[in-house]
Formats: C-alpha cells, sequence, structure tokens
C-alpha cells in the first residue's frame, strides 16, 4: 500500500509563511529528490496557487541550476486540488499535470493508496490538518526554519485530538534548518 508523506516548511514559532523562510540550493534539492520519491502531490487551492509561481521556469529556466530543477520536478509530478472555489468551469487549472478532486479528502486519499505506485505527497497546510484529523498520514516531514516571524498562519490550528508522532531521523541543512521526520505511534 502506497504511503501519504506530508511535507511542510515552518519556523521556529511555528508559522508557515513562505515568505519568512529562504530556501537555499540545499533545501532545493532536498525537495526535489522528495518529490521524485512520489508520483502524486497533493494540494489545497491556496497552495497550489502558490506553487504556480514554478510553472514559468519549466519554459523559461531561471539560470539558478537548483531553482530550475525543482521547477522541472515540481512540474512533472501529478497534483490533485483540492478546492471548493475551482472549478474546470471558472478557472483553467494551470498545469497539465494537475486535476481538481472530484471526491472527499479522505475518499481520494483512501483510493491512491491502494493504488499501485509510489509515495503520495502533502504540500499544504489544510489538507495535513485534515489528514492528521483522519490519521491517514504513513510519514510528517517537519522542516523547521531558524527565524522566529511572531505571527501568521500556525501549522497545527483547529486540530483538538491529541495525535503522537515518534521522531524517525532527522536532517540538518547548513543554513540552520533542520528536517524532523515523524512516523505517527498509533496512540
Amino acid at each position: 500500500m502506497r504511503r501519504v508523506i506530508a511535507a511542510i516548511n515552518t519556523t521556529l514559532d511555528g508559522f508557515c509563511d513562505h515568505t519568512a523562510i529562504t530556501p537555499d540550493e540545499e533545501i532545493h534539492r532536498h525537495y526535489e529528490d522528495l518529490l521524485d520519491t512520489g508520483d502524486t502531490i497533493l494540494y489545497g487551492r491556496i497552495t497550489y496557487e502558490l506553487m504556480e509561481y514554478w510553472e514559468p521556469m519549466v519554459k523559461n529556466p531561471t539560470g539558478e541550476k537548483s531553482m530550475d530543477d525543482f521547477a522541472l520536478a515540481i512540474d512533472r509530478i501529478p497534483k490533485v486540488v483540492f478546492s471548493h472555489t475551482m472549478n474546470n468551469s471558472n478557472r483553467t487549472i494551470g498545469w497539465e499535470s494537475a486535476r481538481l478532486a472530484n471526491r472527499s479528502l479522505e475518499e481520494e486519499v483512501l483510493a491512491l493508496k491502494l493504488q499501485p505506485g509510489r509515495d503520495i505527497l502533502v504540500g499544504s497546510r489544510s489538507l495535513i490538518i485534515q489528514l492528521i484529523k483522519l490519521h491517514l498520514i504513513d510519514e510528517f516531514q517537519l522542516c523547521v526554519h531558524p527565524v522566529v516571524v511572531g505571527s501568521g498562519m500556525p501549522l497545527f490550528e483547529n486540530l483538538t485530538d491529541r495525535t503522537t508522532f515518534k521522531l524517525a531521523k532527522t536532517k540538518t541543512f547548513q543554513s540552520g534548518a533542520v528536517m524532523l521526520y515523524y512516523e505517527p505511534t498509533g496512540g
């Protein structure tokens, strides 16, 4: 059965703010490698629209190898977008490798897990929160960046049930960011 891997960046004080962190070449390479382990990535509308930043770089590379390579990796992986406001009639979805989900998150993930293939990646804060509640995350990769922003969108919002994970391994980047790999304990 395929695994669901939730991966996200956060600040030291627990906020998801893509403008507060500056991914370097090493972090771009890490996420490029992660994308190559999966064959599907799940996004909510907001994160999907943020990730569309990378689409033009496929045809017009920046010259920065790590960014251009990441753009190619994010371009080629199939994307499933969950949105209550987007639909095929009111907005072109963008990437050819993207489609709108036509089932609930739980139904879509359970169906994907039963199909043959590689890992299912999740890159949206809102979907990660929902999948924690549904107990459908097999691995949680939390990249903690050495910056405090003081406010923003908290990573773990609206979670009321206790969910425990065990630390499986860590990876430290030259920038001081630390990737924490967690697995659910079932408790």
